[in-house]
């Protein structure tokens, strides 16, 4: 008569359990980098540290590794994904009324595209940045980078680089091509962007994979000219190389846009997943992340810092068209992928 009462006193332990309780942490995948404490400054001051971060290369990646299996409980992605993972079933939406910032997001950034179709907020945008022409000031003539087709220069043959990132080379391949909203391109016009980073492919040194890359490529010389991130000219202008970062080029120039999506089934705490994309939205993340060449989704944080440090972090005003580079159909953008993918190995 022992085995019953030690069953009922081992139903008794486990019913005191709260049903389905969480792990009291957070993992965050996300990219290297915005691990910073600063970037998190009011999640580190209310728990003591910040939280957990596991890393990827690039959201293919990030994507595979989550659908295979691996748990997280929020993961930075870009908008161009937004689709593909809502389809998924991999996560969830955020529950707009625990975003402390969302009133005083820029309005921009959380439009009809951005919340996919829905009136679920299953991307919640944190931070974007503008992509341009970078160049060498010292051996390249500014008139040389008015214009997109400095990638068809032959004086650069060589010396040139653009994103290992089909996002990038395609918001560079459609504005070259004169289209400036990708949501509405045709199949010739995809067709003729294809056709264009093609054409250009011989003219590269490489395909740059991370900041850090293009910026070293630049500095020795190896590359003069390249397609890239604001935060990479910031970078270079700290190490005070003669860099310049043309966004007025004729074609236009590009705005990328990224936050974090919360997964469904997380297995840490859905109070801290919040605390954590309040602190990347809140005003004193806004100036670190400027600092770094990002900009604060939070547009009242971002817009108190000023004109002048959002033009020293190349997020300054412009006066030719801009691809903000919103989500896009997923067929679409498969066919873009394959396309790259095809013409970096050479066909």
């Amino acid at each position: 008569m022992t085995k019953p009462l030690a069953l009922g006193s081992a139903l008794c332990a486990v019913m005191a359990l709260p049903a389905f309780a969480q792990d009291d942490s957070l993992t965050v995948f996300d990219y290297s980098g915005f691990e910073d404490p600063s970037f998190h400054g009011p999640y580190v001051d209310a728990h003591g540290g910040s939280p957990d971060f596991v890393f990827f290369g690039d959201e293919d990646e990030a994507f595979q590794r989550l659908v295979s299996g691996f748990s997280a409980d929020v993961t930075h992605i870009c908008a161009g994904s937004v689709p593909r993972w809502r389809e998924s079933g991999i996560i969830e939406p955020w529950d707009q009324s625990r975003i402390a910032a969302f009133d005083t997001l820029n309005a921009d950034l959380v439009g009809e595209n951005v919340l996919s179709g829905s009136e679920d907020l299953y991307f919640l945008p944190t931070d974007y940045g503008s992509t341009a022409v970078t160049y060498n000031s010292d051996e390249v003539p500014a008139e040389d980078v008015a214009t997109l087709e400095v990638f068809n220069n032959p004086a650069y043959a060589g010396r040139l680089s653009i994103p290992d990132n089909v996002d990038d080379a395609y918001a560079l391949a459609y504005l070259a091509t004169g289209v400036t909203d990708w949501t509405a391109a045709t199949d010739e016009e995809f067709e003729a962007a294809t056709d264009w980073l093609r054409r250009i492919h011989p003219n590269l040194r490489t395909y740059w994979t991370d900041p850090a890359e293009i910026s070293q490529l630049m500095a020795s010389g190896e590359v003069l000219v390249s397609w890239a991130w604001n935060e990479v000219p910031v970078e270079l202008a700290d190490q005070e190389f003669p860099v310049g970062f043309e966004r007025n080029t004729t074609e236009g120039s590009s705005v990328w846009l990224c936050g974090y999506v919360n997964m469904a089934d997380g297995p840490g705490s859905e109070d801290l997943a919040y605390d954590y994309v309040n602190a990347m939205l809140s005003e004193v993340s806004a100036g670190p992340l400027l600092d770094n060449g990002f900009g604060s989704a939070n547009d009242a944080a971002l817009s108190a810092l000023g004109a002048e440090a959002l033009e020293a972090s190349g997020l300054g005003e412009v006066t030719v068209p801009v691809l903000a580079q919103l989500p896009i159909p997923n067929d679409q953008r498969q066919a873009q992928a394959e396309a790259f993918e095809r013409i970096k190995a050479g066909f």
